[in-house]
């Protein structure tokens, strides 16, 4: 408003200057009133500036002290209890980084997505946990679906790169990304005179039988993940028949989606499937026969969350967690304790190892995070009846739970 004023006023200037002068100095006066306009719009753009940096500072402000109102509530309550599904070194770095900035009390307990998902169901509206810390959104989402997670509109958020990265009722919000894929035992593939998969459909070739691990679709997000990922890749029923057929490859479904990994390094499995951030850190521990692939025909990458539960104990602690959470303080601790996720939070530090190992989220398909939302159980209930169908069922121990 103030530019159109400015502008308004000059060109009254030079209507004035030049119906009063002569055409000799129409330019003189035309040049003069130009500049006057110039240095109009000038002063008016710097007050318009300084308006929005006030602004700006007065916003910072206001934050500050609610941040501060927040920490003292939370410092008041003196206790929080995370349940972390991430690995558990990043856990109990972030668990005691936590402890250690705000003075707060912090039980901490590492327990798969769908131990978590599945303990909270069972506790509704009592829950023993105050946070979920970490593991792919699909249980979550499910949580969300139950009403078992509790909104919170978080300060930080303003630091997530999109808002694919939050729920959109704010009762989870993403902290990192990392993607599915498969991580081979390259010398028992040569021993085995066998090619490396480099796609979905070659994972249920005759020749890897009896060579792959992958999670279990009760204790782990991961086999979620994987599950809904094939549904919404070959839509639903030809998805099934590709678990029935995959089922006969498998030699064992792990109790942690980070399980298969652990295994292709000592040669236990000579593929796993799993997310590729977790091959990586077996490769930095010296298990350098292992390979990373990302399926030529796409997959998906998962959003690590954390949230509150509904109806915890301390709420104020909760709230800190996840403005913390959504922070470096939190998520740079990740690299540096054998989590390499691509992060998600635009002041954080990427982690460069990901990016060493040839690792990029355009890799990725769309993923329905909606459909997920709406039907992952009922994915999982027909993933076991397609098994149960085929030779081996799945209650025939291959099913770890422990």
């Amino acid at each position: 408003m103030k530019k159109k004023m400015a502008l308004l006023l000059a060109c009254s200037m030079i209507m004035g200057l030049t119906a009063c002068g002569s055409s000799s100095s129409t330019s003189t006066t035309t040049a003069a009133a130009t500049e006057a306009a110039t240095e109009a719009e000038t002063e008016a753009a710097e007050t318009e500036a300084a308006g929005t940096e006030a602004a700006a500072e007065t916003e910072a402000e206001t934050a500050s002290g609610d941040m501060d109102a927040l920490i003292e509530a939370a410092q008041a309550e003196g206790e929080l209890t995370v349940y972390g599904s991430c690995e558990e070194e990043y856990l109990a770095a972030a668990c005691q980084n936590f402890e250690k900035l705000y003075g707060i009390t912090v039980k901490y307990q590492r327990l798969s997505t769908s131990e978590v998902y599945t303990k909270v169901k069972e506790e509704a509206g009592n829950p023993s946990g105050d946070v979920w810390f970490g593991g792919t959104t699909d249980p979550y989402n499910e949580a969300v679906a139950d009403d078992l997670l509790e909104a919170y509109d978080a300060m930080n958020a303003v630091n997530l790169m999109g808002d694919q990265y939050k729920d959109p009722e704010n009762k989870w919000y993403g902290i990192y990304s990392g993607i599915l894929g498969f991580m081979v035992n390259n010398e028992e593939l040569e021993r085995l005179g066998l090619e490396a998969p480099q796609s979905w459909d070659d994972l249920i070739k005759e020749d890897y039988k009896g060579l792959i691990m992958l999670s279990n679709p009760n204790t782990a997000g991961t086999a979620k993940l994987v599950i809904n990922t094939m549904v919404q890749m070959k839509g639903h029923d030809e998805a099934m028949e590709y678990f029935k057929a995959l089922d006969q490859n498998v030699i064992q479904y792990t109790k942690s989606g980070s399980g298969p990994s652990k295994m292709v390094g000592p040669g236990e499995c000579v593929i796993g499937i799993g997310f590729l951030h977790d091959g990586i850190y077996q490769i930095l521990q010296g298990y350098d026969n292992i390979g990373l692939i990302v399926p030529s025909e796409g997959t998906s990458a998962e959003i690590g969350a954390t949230a509150i539960f509904k109806g915890c104990s301390h709420p104020n602690a909760a709230k800190l967690w996840i403005e913390y959470a959504l922070s470096p303080d939190c998520v740079d601790l990740a690299k540096e304790n054998g989590s390499y996720q691509f992060l998600v939070i635009t002041n954080a530090t990427q982690p460069e190892e990901a990016e060493q190992f040839g690792l990029d989220l355009s890799l990725t398909i769309d993923y329905d995070f909606e459909d997920a939302k709406a039907n992952s159980a009922q994915y999982v209930e027909d993933f076991f009846e397609a098994l149960g169908s085929s030779a081996d069922s799945a209650d025939s121990g291959r099913f770890l739970t422990e």
